[in-house]
């Protein structure tokens, strides 16, 4: 298991989106280092310490699709959304990103 704990959000201008696409980024390095295939995220960060979710699954679907062009071993990324609207934020977040965001 990985765990990664994000940023409390703090209005926004404390570097909490850098922290948050951090967190996605590394959790993906290690994933590789350790030769796994799969990983899955939840939405880091969006409940108790209040990032906005939809700039959260902006940040999330950005972060991990350009960490795994670095992965090559790792072919499966699951966003474990806990909502529907949660996952909704996602999907959207994911247009533009072609067939690799299915």
């Amino acid at each position: 298991m990985i765990h990664a704990v994000g940023p409390v959000w703090q209005g926004g201008n404390e570097g909490e989106d850098a922290a948050l696409a951090s967190c996605y980024r590394r959790a993906i390095e290690l994933a590789q280092a350790h030769d796994l295939v799969s990983i899955a995220f939840p939405a880091i960060s969006t409940g108790v310490y209040r990032f906005p979710a939809d700039r959260a699954a902006r940040i999330a679907v950005a972060a991990t699709a350009g960490a795994l062009a670095a992965a090559p071993a790792l072919t499966r990324l699951i966003f474990c959304c806990f909502s529907d609207d949660s996952a909704r934020l996602h999907r959207q977040a994911m247009t533009g990103f072609g067939s690799a965001c299915t």
